[in-house]
């Protein structure tokens, strides 16, 4: 059982977590939950010992230099927490690290555990793949549950996966047989453009979360950057006439499957998170954070040694 002293009493506590590896194209998964980090000045309360999860051949430890004196940072999982202040404050506890190289099933209970002294009443656990899609249309959000009465509520596809799994799938798996209700959200990344940074595929991610969360989340210079980064897309595509008669096609593709829909849910959506920046969500100075726990007494100076 994991003990944490004094953690303060948290409000409405939602645990989100990316992890980066398998399950992180474009970096767009671990980078939406480092913007939150940084908008909201979140500050580490824990970190899981990472002797215990991660091979250092597969994820090495980087060198850096303190004032002088060298110090090493082991790839690990870190947990912070941020309150979202208005009207409706609540408090988010972020975890952001790294796909464990082995004992996935005790990295999922440690998390739990954590999970389970905060009071934390949904995961959501943020993932990134690639997919057929253009990168001129807008990204494909997909969220996922195994609880159907979850998937009713909050509209919501009961995942029907079969096949190899990351460890988002294990840690959602892992959330249902511990009753904790928890969701997951993907993005697709066109795949002949798959690598990081993808801001397009962070900014939609957000925008998923902030609508399944009802928060309202400050998104900085994502908007800016998903635009250049399209333009710039947009040329490499123009000089290669292939790439270019492939992008029309997966153009075509997904405006013929969508047509029907005219998704009139999809333009509510994006009305109310109108509304909701529009009317007055907190800004970024606007919102504090609880007081932090001291770390748990066996965590102590896990993330830097002297070397």
């Amino acid at each position: 059982m994991i003990e944490l002293e004094g953690v303060p009493e948290l409000i409405d506590p939602v645990m989100v977590a990316a992890f980066e590896g398998w399950n992180d194209a474009g970096d767009a998964a671990s980078t939406a939950v480092a913007h939150l980090d940084r908008e909201w000045k979140g500050e580490v309360f824990a970190a899981l010992d990472a002797e215990d999860y991660y091979d250092f051949q597969v994820n090495r430890p980087t060198v850096w230099m303190d004032a002088g004196v060298r110090k090493i940072t082991w790839p690990t999982t870190r947990l912070s927490v941020v309150r979202v202040g208005g009207d409706k404050p609540r408090d988010l506890v972020l975890v952001r690290g790294i796909e464990p190289s082995m004992r996935w099933r005790s990295f999922c209970n440690e998390l739990l555990g954590f999970a389970h002294e905060l009071g934390v009443e949904l995961v959501v656990i943020l993932g990134a793949l690639l997919g057929d899609t253009p990168h001129t249309r807008p990204v494909p959000i997909s969220g996922t549950t195994s609880d159907p009465d979850l998937a009713r509520r909050m509209d919501l596809e009961e995942t029907k996966y079969e096949g190899p799994t990351g460890i988002v799938g294990v840690l959602q798996e892992a959330c249902t047989h511990a009753g904790v209700p928890a969701v997951s959200l993907w993005a697709a990344v066109p795949h002949y453009v798959s690598q990081p940074p993808n801001p397009k595929a962070t900014l939609a991610l957000l925008n998923r979360l902030e609508d399944l969360i009802d928060v309202r989340i400050p998104l900085g210079e994502l908007p800016e950057d998903a635009r250049a980064w399209q333009v710039g897309v947009d040329q490499l595509a123009a000089e290669d006439s292939e790439v270019a008669e492939y992008v029309q096609t997966l153009e075509e593709a997904r405006d013929t499957a969508e047509l029907p829909e005219a998704s009139g849910e999809a333009i509510a959506r994006e009305f109310e998170r109108y509304l909701r920046r529009r009317d007055g969500g907190p800004s970024p100075e606007d919102r504090t954070r609880p007081p932090m726990p001291p770390k748990p007494g066996n965590r102590d100076d896990e993330d830097s040694s002297d070397d």
